[in-house]
């Protein structure tokens, strides 16, 4: 009987040497993606989920000139608004003024709304409109100034304090007059809140009225978009709140808008006409309020003389919800940090509730704005404007 031996082909012992050293290279490479992945993403955590307790100065922008204590800053566009009683500026993140607005204004309120804003006296006749590339208008009212709301495109209201009939007026940047609306004493009652729609075509009052003999809040809506008729102004909402006092309130859109009260916040939402789509109780007395374009903030006093720090979303939903101690006087939240300041101190938080600094300057702080780079923000102080990482 023969003995038949297969012998194998060399080649097919080389393609399936080839086509295991091709998995072991492709299982080689996998694993060296995941563990870089994987010191990549203890590395940031490690990084976010620390809390610092100091800052190291990057770089220093000195202010050329002294400048007067009382002069307040805000974060705006590229940048943040420099104002007081003799004018406005614009500077960048390098404390270079791109424009300055002078003026005499004793006690100046400023509103923003997108990259328009509008400055102007508490009690006075004059409201300056600007936005990054500098003015673009003067508007002179008739009777003393109480309240001033800006849309995007530069259309301005304010409750103007006349006597037992007080009005708001909506202006456009140079001063022309597009609204008028007289509030009444015994009808509306007394308006103590306004905010305008990103397009400046909705209108949104709160009144300071009594109902059933009780202190009361009415919330009105007025729509002037012209597409029916010219210039009339439309009543499309008329709602009253007892034992509520809402001064604060603000669009989100064209279509959603939110009124904070002294107990509660509400979300109105649009379809043919606003309608309240959420009431939101809070079981502790406001301290402040804060927002930005997708969280609410309120700062809530506890009995204890604590503190607690709570995340709303734009649909009413609590996110976060934080005790801390300590008195802040300015608070606000950018680019998903809430930032506390007062003097020398300063505390900050992550959205997810993650305390990234708790520590005092060497200055007094004016404001603090994060900037791209791991644990970068400006510090602005009476000396310039300081580019700072948190540190241990």
């Amino acid at each position: 009987m023969d003995v038949i031996v297969k012998v194998r082909d060399p080649e097919e012992n080389l393609e399936e040497k080839i086509k295991a050293y091709k998995v072991k290279k492709r299982i080689k490479t996998a694993v060296t993606i995941l563990a870089f992945v994987f010191a990549l993403i203890s590395s940031y955590l490690l990084v976010k989920l620390q809390t610092y307790t100091s800052l190291r100065t990057l770089q220093s922008y000195k202010n050329k000139e002294t400048e007067s204590s009382d002069l307040k800053y805000l974060q705006y566009a590229d940048g943040m608004l420099k104002y007081g009683r003799d004018g406005i500026a614009y500077i960048n993140k390098k404390g270079v003024e791109q424009w300055n607005q002078s003026y005499q204004i004793k006690d100046p309120v400023i509103n923003v709304s997108g990259k328009a804003m509008a400055v102007a006296e508490r009690g006075g006749n004059d409201i300056y409109v600007m936005d990054e590339k500098g003015a673009k208008g003067e508007i002179h009212t008739n009777y003393p100034i109480e309240k001033i709301a800006v849309a995007e495109n530069g259309i301005v209201s304010t409750i103007l304090n006349n006597e037992n009939s007080p009005m708001v007026v909506c202006y456009d940047a140079t001063g022309n007059v597009l609204v008028e609306h007289r509030a009444s004493l015994t009808g509306t009652g007394y308006p103590i809140g306004i905010a305008l729609s990103p397009n400046g075509t909705r209108l949104q009052i709160s009144y300071l009225c009594v109902a059933d003999g009780v202190e009361a809040t009415r919330v009105g809506y007025l729509n002037f978009d012209n597409t029916e008729e010219v210039n009339k102004e439309y009543q499309v909402a008329d709602d009253v709140y007892k034992n509520t006092i809402v001064p604060t309130s603000f669009f989100i859109d064209e279509k959603k808008s939110v009124l904070v009260g002294d107990q509660s916040f509400m979300i109105y939402k649009e379809t043919d006409k606003p309608k309240l789509s959420k009431t939101v109780k809070l079981d502790k007395q406001i301290k402040s309020f804060f927002h930005d374009d997708k969280y609410l903030g309120f700062i809530l006093k506890e009995e204890s003389g604590e503190y607690e720090l709570r995340l709303y979303d734009m649909e009413g939903n609590q996110k976060l919800s934080k005790t801390f101690t300590g008195e802040y006087g300015n608070v606000k939240i950018a680019d998903g940090k809430v930032i506390m300041y007062d003097g020398t101190s300063c505390l900050i938080y992550s959205k997810l509730g993650v305390k990234q600094f708790e520590g005092t300057t060497e200055y007094e702080i004016k404001e603090v704005i994060p900037v791209f780079g791991i644990n970068k923000y400006l510090v602005m102080n009476a000396d310039g404007l300081a580019e700072v990482r948190l540190v241990k």
